[in-house]
């Protein structure tokens, strides 16, 4: 761990960064600095100290997102509904009964990122077979991921991919990301045509657009 301008951060060497670049984690406010392999160590505390007002806003919205996670209690989002965790003794799966979440009493953290897994691809598989069919195309594989900043990505093979993080957001929100990527299997680019298609087939689609560009890092156990 280092620290610059009184702002912690660690470093970390990359073979394919042609520059460098500083990162914030909009989970927990963590600051890396990502080096070219030749660059000087440093370079790194420079970087800090010149974005130094950019970290800080970033650490505080990062500070912003554990206060409202913190604020849910004992309870997690799931399309909009609030799920009351209830822990059992002996229990290594979750469950879901009615609006209880039955977890594990020992660190669920684990088994309940694991279930929305599970329930992503539940949710997204229907939705994506809806959209697909109404844009006249076909997705060759559907893969539910963890990714940091993207929310959901279509391949030009149609290769299928979507962030499990979308469960913890309103439906709405999980219905614009399937549709926006299902769009992409007609039109690749983000062209105007694009646009249209989209709206063609959820009109509105800026509402929910809009939420995930302002909650998106909410979106987080």
């Amino acid at each position: 761990m280092h620290e610059a301008a009184e702002i912690p951060f660690t470093v970390r060497r990359s073979e394919r960064a042609r520059r460098v670049r500083v990162r914030v984690d909009p989970r927990d406010g963590a600051v890396e600095v990502v080096l070219p392999k030749r660059a000087r160590e440093r370079e790194a505390a420079a970087a800090v100290v010149e974005l130094r007002g950019w970290i800080q806003r970033r650490r505080a919205e990062a500070a912003a997102v554990a206060a409202r996670v913190a604020a849910r209690g004992s309870t997690v989002p799931y399309l909009g509904e609030h799920l009351e965790l209830w822990p059992e003794a002996g229990r290594t799966r979750v469950h879901r009964r009615g609006a209880l979440l039955l977890v594990p009493e020992h660190d669920p953290r684990p088994a309940i990122e694991r279930w929305y897994r599970r329930m992503a691809r539940a949710e997204v598989g229907p939705r994506l077979d809806v959209a697909a069919r109404a844009v006249g195309r076909e997705y060759t594989t559907l893969t539910i991921r963890d990714q940091r900043t993207r929310w959901g990505s279509c391949s030009s093979t149609g290769a299928m991919s979507f962030n499990w993080r979308l469960l913890l957001a309103p439906e709405p929100v999980l219905d614009y990301v399937v549709w926006h990527e299902a769009c992409h299997l007609a039109v690749m680019d983000h062209s105007p045509r694009f646009w249209g298609l989209l709206e063609r087939h959820l009109p509105g689609y800026d509402i929910p657009r809009r939420w995930l560009r302002q909650h998106g890092a909410s979106l987080v156990l």
